[in-house]
């Protein structure tokens, strides 16, 4: 059981970068994305108007904060000193940025963006008025393969994903309504996840639980993307149920097709098509194998069973801290990318999830799997037949 990525992990990642940095002759790296931050050192944040920035040179790793976030960071292992403004705009972040860099002997950086994302109504000056940049994007790279501990966490999130799946399933009834089942889930799974993992968790969440399923039910199914409607479970309801667990900042997916009582003979129908695509699409996996060719597979075998229109989305896509992150199972990722970066590697992690979409309701599983040196690695393991996916 693993609940938290090892010091190592870090060490390597920030070796890593700073073999970057002297290839590039550059002084420093500097990164302004939360979620590079929390890679390479540890340290999460909720990205706002307030920047972070950190910094990593040959010897030190830096970081400029907003004043509420310095008791947070200072205790991170892997950070050597903390700099920080008041708040947006009075405290002029950039500037204590540039101040850093300045004290860090640093006039050229080679940075993730010219400045901190605007989000959140920020709109600051770019870093490039006080330092040399050039641009790079190291960690999204780094991020496509998992190493081994990032696997474990993953496959930790599944376990407890699957039992959130489970409680949903158990609690699923007519008349009940989706938003309290879903809460009444998340809630189960999170206790018992709590409980058993004890101060080994490590905390990701601000007042909701590591661990949450849901659907959404009905005629919100025929949308890949539908919302929890406010309407009750009914007999011969069709669900796409969704579950997960946050493990150290990691995530996995899961997700099945459910009925609510016998299905129809046209809901079998497409369930049946469905499970087959994913089907292709799982045994299509492997190290070296091109992304493009397995979306390609399950669309000629759409295209055969006479159903291509009623296909959404490509197959699947890479999942790990971000629940999407690339490479992408997609027809087009050859198109998209060096030839170099167009095949699978073994730590790469995808959701296989091929859906079909009719005009009364959606089929679509998703299921997570590790590329292995040899073949593949199932990370979730709720069942995907028909009889197992009827709620009675």
């Amino acid at each position: 059981m693993s609940t938290r990525l090892p010091d190592s992990e870090f060490e390597a990642r920030l070796s890593d970068v700073r073999e970057r940095i002297r290839d590039r002759g550059a002084d420093a790296g500097v990164w302004f994305g939360a979620t590079s931050i929390e890679y390479l050192t540890g340290f999460d944040h909720i990205q706002t108007e307030r920047p972070v920035v950190l910094a990593v040179t040959d010897d030190r790793v830096e970081i400029t904060v907003p004043r509420l976030e310095v008791e947070r960071v200072q205790p991170n292992p892997h950070i050597d000193a903390v700099h920080h403004y008041f708040d947006y705009p009075g405290g002029k972040p950039i500037e204590v940025a540039a101040e850093m860099l300045s004290e860090l002997g640093a006039e050229s950086v080679v940075a993730d963006a010219d400045g901190a994302p605007g989000v959140m109504g920020y709109s600051g000056p770019a870093l490039s008025q006080h330092v040399e940049v050039e641009s790079q994007a190291w960690v999204d790279r780094m991020r496509w393969a998992k190493s081994d501990a990032e696997i474990d966490l993953i496959r930790e999130s599944a376990k407890w994903g699957n039992l959130a799946h489970q409680y949903l399933a158990d609690y699923t009834e007519p008349g009940a309504h989706p938003a309290t089942v879903s809460q009444r889930a998340s809630t189960d799974a999170s206790r018992a996840m709590l409980d058993t993992l004890g101060d080994t968790y490590v905390a990701r969440t601000r007042g909701s639980g590591p661990a949450h399923a849901g659907y959404i039910t009905g005629p919100q199914t025929a949308l890949p993307h539908g919302h929890t409607a406010n309407r009750r479970i009914e007999e011969g309801d069709v669900l796409i149920t969704g579950a997960a667990a946050n493990v150290d900042g990691y995530h996995s997916e899961l997700e099945r097709t459910m009925f609510v009582g016998e299905p129809n003979d046209e809901q079998v129908h497409y369930f049946e098509l469905m499970l087959e695509a994913q089907t292709i699409a799982i045994d299509a996996l492997g190290p070296g194998v091109p992304l493009a060719s397995v979306d390609e597979q399950v669309s000629d075998y759409f295209e055969e069973q006479g159903v291509s229109d009623l296909a959404r989305h490509h197959v699947g896509h890479n999942i790990g801290m971000g629940g999407h992150e690339p490479p992408y199972i997609d027809h087009g990722w050859t198109d998209h990318v060096e030839a170099d970066d167009a095949e699978m590697e073994p730590g790469h992690v995808y959701t296989i999830e091929p859906g079909l979409y009719t005009d009364t309701y959606g089929y679509r599983h998703s299921d997570t799997v590790a590329i292995t040196e040899n073949g593949t690695e199932m990370l979730t393991y709720f069942p995907r037949d028909l009889e197992s996916n009827i709620i009675r």
